[in-house]
């Protein structure tokens, strides 16, 4: 079974209807997909007291490579 997330890639919370990049994961990756979007979540939920009503508007995605240029370094 494929893993989505597999590999050194970034990713990020997007907004279901828009998919417009939310927030950006600041952490390495480690686990299986489901294990990653728990932790990304879970993240999201600490950085914000209004993220529990957000995240069910929410999913985990890899950042596109436009995204990915214009993060800072």
């Amino acid at each position: 079974m494929t893993q989505r997330f597999e590999g050194s890639v970034i990713v990020g919370l997007r907004h279901k209807d828009t998919s417009e990049l939310v927030a950006v994961y600041p952490e390495p990756l480690e686990g299986n997909d489901r294990e990653i979007e728990e932790k990304v979540k879970f993240w999201y939920y600490q950085q914000n007291c209004e993220a529990e009503d957000k995240l069910t508007q929410l999913y985990v995605d890899t950042l596109t490579e436009r995204e990915l240029k214009n993060l800072p370094h």
